[in-house]
């Protein structure tokens, strides 16, 4: 069984530098790049971008995914200029040789039923897809609360209506146990799409973050379910358990500081803990 690790580094630190020796470190040899040297990956300039691909190029460290914070406003917000950013995250996704472009389904008023909005966000994820198609990308759509496809049955008829070579699904499981979405429902009606994983645990009680299988995601017998009838996607860890930059814009009440004997993690350590807990779950799988 080969199974293809991949994380966001940014939870380890910002710097390039510390991102790529502590991968390195965990014998990891991919990265799902968001934050990296104060800014998200998609806003860096043509410069700034060569001058990372370069340094992965040296440490033979590739992209698994750009994790872009595209579909991260309000659907009542003004789109064309989010749009001008989705093409430019294209662009960038060329540069550094990854089609893979991580997005959302736009924030909701608070409450509201989301088929109320249905239609405006169709059309946007349709420009979207319709761009990415012609261009050579590949969405995959997260999970997240708060947007439309908070919960299974919308992100169901996401991929109804978009599912193919050019948008495919993540499956995040904290993300669902935070907004209270079973997540072995949630698996049944959306595993034909999964194209890529978010690897961590959450509890329903609070919603509190937690090393993979120590939460309320059924992460164990999912991951055993997918890994045995032939998931050939990333497993990307996205520990959550450290207050990393730009957490706060992430997490808007989320809870990721853990500790160990009385003492906080680092971003390193959290990272590890999150890396360990997913391969016992991994070798229990086998």
């Amino acid at each position: 069984m080969k199974v293809k690790l991949t994380g966001f580094a940014d939870e380890i630190a910002q710097e390039l530098e510390v991102q790529v020796e502590s991968l390195k470190g965990l014998g990891m040899s991919y990265v799902e790049m968001r934050g990296v040297d104060g800014d998200n990956l998609v806003y860096h300039t043509d410069e700034k971008v060569k001058q990372i691909k370069e340094v992965l190029d040296a440490n033979g460290i590739r992209l698994s995914a750009l994790g872009s914070p595209l579909g991260k406003i309000g659907i009542t917000d003004e789109f064309e200029a989010h749009f001008e950013e989705f093409k430019r995250a294209v662009e960038i996704s060329h540069m550094m040789e990854c089609p893979n472009i991580r997005m959302f389904s736009f924030y909701l008023p608070e409450g509201c039923d989301p088929a109320i909005y249905e239609g405006a966000v169709f059309e946007r994820i349709g420009r979207f897809a319709d761009y990415a198609a012609a261009n050579g990308a590949v969405l995959l759509h997260e999970n997240e609360k708060g947007i439309y496809g908070e919960k299974a049955a919308e992100c169901k008829k996401l991929m109804d209506a978009f599912y193919g070579d050019h948008f495919k699904a993540i499956f995040d499981f904290a993300n669902f146990v935070q907004c209270q979405q079973d997540t072995q429902e949630a698996y049944q009606l959306l595993k034909k799409y999964v194209a890529y994983v978010h690897v961590k645990d959450a509890k329903k009680v609070d919603g509190s973050v937690v090393p993979a299988g120590y939460g309320d995601g059924n992460v164990g017998a999912i991951l055993k379910d997918l890994l045995d009838t032939g998931f050939d996607g990333f497993l990307s860890l996205e520990p959550h358990l450290f207050n990393f930059a730009g957490f706060a814009d992430l997490e808007k009440d989320g809870k990721s500081m853990m500790k160990t004997d009385g003492k906080i993690l680092t971003g390193l350590e959290a990272f590890t803990l999150a890396y360990d807990s997913l391969m016992r779950l991994i070798i229990g799988s086998v």
